[in-house]
C-alpha cells in the first residue's frame, strides 16, 4: 500500500514548502560605485542566511546627487512592496517617512533623527523608523576639529568642505560653533556640481591652514578626488572614515565600516523575523577609532605630536 502510495505521488515524500524570498528596498543619495554599502549590506546579510538571486531580491534607487529625486525613488521602492527598505542620509530617510508608514526602514547616517524629527527617541523610536548611526552624539565634529587642531597647532584659519545638501547644515553648525571654542577662523565651502578642483581652489586662495572634511557619503565616495587634491594642495585634512586614511588622507576619526553594514543587516534580519521597528532603539557605536597616514604626515611635512599617535588605533606607516 505505501509503495502504491508512493507510486502514485512520487514527489510527496520529497516535495518541500519553497522557502520564502524577501525584498529589501536601498535608497541612497549618491550614486553606486564598484565596492560600496550597496555591495557590502548584501554580503553582510548572506552571512545570516540571505543570499541575492535567491531568498533575497534587493532594489536598488540612486539619486546620482539629485536630491530632489529622493521623494520620487521612495515612492517607486514602496511600490514593490519591500520587507525592509534601507535609507541613507537625512533625505533618504525623509523621503521613505513621507512614502510609507508602515513598511520597516533601516536608516544609516550622520544626522539627528531627533532632532529631525525622523523618530520620538533613539530609545523607541515609536513609529516604522529605527537603524544604525554613525556617531554616537551629534555628528562628532567638535571631536574631529580638535584633533585636526592638535595635529596642525599652528594653523588658525581652517576650512569645512561640505557637500551641496541642504540636510548638511546641522553638520555644518557643529563644526562653526567648536571652531569658535577653539579659537579658528573657519572657512565653509561648498562643492558645487561635483567640481572638487574649483572648490580647492577657493579654500587655498582663503589661506586656509588645514581642512575639515564633511562626514558624508558623497565625499565617501568621492574621497580620491579629495584625497589627491588635498595632498596637491599640502593641506592636512581630516576625514571620518579609515579608507579614507588608508587611501592616503591624513587622519579619520569615526567608526567602523564593516561593522556598521553588520549592524545594518542585523537589524534588517530582526525586523524580517518579526521585531517592530517603534521597539528597536536606535543604535550608536560603541567604539570610535582615531586613524593616522604617518607617511602622508611626513609627506606634508607634519611632525605630529606624539601625544597624538599615541592616542590612535592604528597608525598607517
Amino acid at each position: 500500500m505505501a509503495a502504491a502510495l508512493v507510486a502514485a505521488f512520487p514527489f510527496a515524500t520529497r516535495a518541500q514548502p519553497a522557502a520564502r524570498a524577501y525584498r529589501l528596498g536601498m535608497l541612497r543619495p549618491t550614486s553606486r560605485t564598484a565596492l560600496d554599502m550597496s555591495t557590502a549590506i548584501p554580503l553582510a546579510l548572506r552571512d545570516l542566511g540571505y543570499v541575492e538571486g535567491q531568498n533575497l531580491m534587493v532594489d536598488y534607487r540612486y539619486a546620482e546627487g539629485h536630491l530632489d529625486r529622493l521623494p520620487r525613488l521612495a515612492w517607486e521602492l514602496v511600490a514593490l512592496k519591500p520587507d525592509v527598505i534601507v535609507a541613507v542620509g537625512s533625505g533618504a530617510v525623509k523621503a521613505a517617512k513621507d512614502a510609507t508608514t508602515t513598511i520597516p526602514v533601516v536608516m544609516y547616517g550622520n544626522f539627528d533623527p531627533v532632532q529631525l524629527g525622523l523618530v520620538k527617541s533613539l530609545a523607541r523610536p515609536g513609529a516604522n523608523i529605527t537603524g544604525v548611526l554613525i556617531a554616537p552624539h551629534g555628528t562628532l565634529a567638535a571631536k574631529k576639529l580638535e584633533l585636526l587642531k592638535e595635529a596642525v597647532p599652528r594653523a588658525t584659519r581652517m576650512a569645512l568642505l561640505i557637500p551641496d545638501d541642504p540636510n548638511f547644515r546641522t553638520q555644518t553648525a557643529e563644526v562653526q560653533q567648536a571652531a569658535t571654542s577653539l579659537g579658528i577662523d573657519l572657512v565653509v565651502v561648498q562643492v558645487r556640481a561635483g567640481n572638487f578642483e574649483e572648490a580647492f581652489a577657493r579654500l587655498t586662495a582663503a589661506r586656509v591652514g588645514a581642512l575639515f572634511v564633511g562626514a558624508t557619503t558623497f565625499f565617501m565616495q568621492d574621497r580620491k578626488p579629495i584625497i589627491d587634491l588635498a595632498a596637491r594642495h599640502r593641506l592636512p585634512a581630516i576625514y571620518e572614515w579609515p579608507e579614507q586614511v588608508i587611501d592616503g588622507g591624513l587622519m579619520s576619526y569615526g567608526g567602523n565600516l564593516s561593522e556598521m553594514y553588520r549592524r545594518i543587516a542585523n537589524y534588517i534580519d530582526r525586523i524580517i523575523k518579526g521585531a517592530k521597528p517603534a521597539e528597536m532603539p536606535v543604535e550608536q557605536p560603541a567604539k570610535l577609532q582615531l586613524v593616522i597616514n604617518l607617511t602622508t604626515a611626513k609627506a606634508l611635512g607634519l611632525d605630529l605630536p606624539q601625544s597624538l599617535l599615541a592616542r590612535a588605533d592604528e597608525v598607517i606607516q
